[in-house]
């Protein structure tokens, strides 16, 4: 039984960490777009310069960053 529990865990923790990077992308695109439309106004240039990287850099993040540390390699068993 401790084997199916395991893999649950292992599931639930994977599509968490899938939800997050989902999120990520889709808010970086609306900030993104929020930071053109700020850019195409002289007044809110200043501002949506800053705004348009942040959401560059939150999309490139959801779609290639990761979320956790990297875990330790685990050695082959001697056989």
């Amino acid at each position: 039984m401790a084997g199916q529990e395991t893999a649950g865990r292992e599931v639930a923790k994977e599509a968490g960490l899938l939800a997050v990077h989902l999120v990520a992308v889709v808010a970086g695109l609306v900030f993104m777009v929020a930071g053109i439309a700020m850019g195409v106004t002289i007044v809110m240039l200043p501002v949506g310069v800053p705004v348009g990287l942040f959401g560059l850099f939150a999309f490139l993040w959801g779609l290639f960053g990761r979320s956790e540390e990297k875990q330790a390699a685990i050695p082959p068993r001697p056989q």
